[in-house]
């Protein structure tokens, strides 16, 4: 008789156990937010401030995937994301138009950059078309180093040689890293290349590259961000919650104010420039 009510007794134990456990993953799993965002966000040192804030003011947990743009919406197909944080504009409204994401809004913008060697072998320093210094890069077959990696960064680089009439691929002078904006960064600098590169993730590694910024200001290289909520219709386990109040916090006054000053006093200029309330139409102007 003793032995039963001692069985009883621990098996009672272990249910309760393994109720309180699976209680427990469950509430661990709605603090959690997986964040799906671009390398440069990331490597520009923005998250490290912002997340912590958002994290304190919210309760949350991020859990940040800092990939390409396209590797970012890829996991947002799948619903192995809660938000994303992307900056490739015609992958983003067809990820949203494909019901895969709610309620894109814009969030800041920079811009690209052509950077090389100070010595500059292609001479494209100081041409104001973008489309002009890939073509001298190509003519002069000049070593250029692409992400390669279906990143926002990519998608802009593809657009701008196809605008120039420049099929790339085949050429020797033409190499994929298959890397985030820092590596393949740090790459060119080693192989004294060129790449395509953001503002942000530039400036933030300058000092350790040893390369110039030759090409800027083309309307063209404009670099526009989005906050895009992993649709729970198509997806009913995402956190919606917690992906709603990521992206509430990236449009609200405290962030937005945050950005508009991040790296003016390390850089002597913002990496990022606030849009909360603009229109795209209105960006670089």
């Amino acid at each position: 008789m003793k032995r039963m009510i001692g069985t009883k007794i621990i098996l009672w134990a272990v249910v309760s156990l393994s109720i309180l456990m699976g209680s427990s993953m469950a509430f661990a799993q709605t603090k959690t937010v997986i964040l799906s965002t671009t390398t440069s966000t990331q490597d520009s040192g923005l998250l490290d401030v912002l997340i912590p804030i958002f994290e304190k003011n919210t309760g949350y947990f991020v859990k940040t995937i800092a990939v390409g743009s396209g590797q970012a919406m890829a996991m947002g197909q799948k619903g192995e994301a809660d938000v994303l944080l992307v900056h490739s504009p015609a992958a983003e409204k067809k990820f949203v138009a494909e019901g895969y994401g709610i309620n894109r809004r814009l969030i800041m913008h920079n811009d690209f950059i052509i950077v090389g060697p100070p010595e500059d072998s292609a001479k494209i320093k100081g041409i104001k078309s973008a489309l002009e210094a890939f073509k001298k890069m190509a003519t002069s077959n000049a070593l250029f180093l692409s992400r390669g990696d279906n990143s926002g960064t990519h998608s802009k680089e593809k657009a701008i040689w196809k605008a120039a009439g420049i099929d790339p691929e085949k050429e020797k002078w033409y190499q994929q890293t298959g890397l985030g904006m820092g590596q393949t960064l740090s790459v060119t600098a080693e192989k004294k290349g060129y790449t395509l590169a953001d503002r942000g993730t530039y400036l933030a590694l300058k000092k350790n590259l040893g390369l110039d910024i030759l090409v800027e200001g083309d309307a063209i290289l404009l670099n526009i961000y989005h906050v895009i909520e992993v649709n729970p219709a198509k997806w009913p386990k995402v956190n919606a919650a917690g992906g709603k109040a990521f992206a509430d916090f990236m449009v609200s006054k405290e962030t937005q104010t945050i950005i508009k000053t991040f790296g003016v006093e390390k850089f002597g200029s913002a990496l990022f420039f606030p849009d909360v309330g603009k229109k795209e139409e209105e960006l670089g102007k």
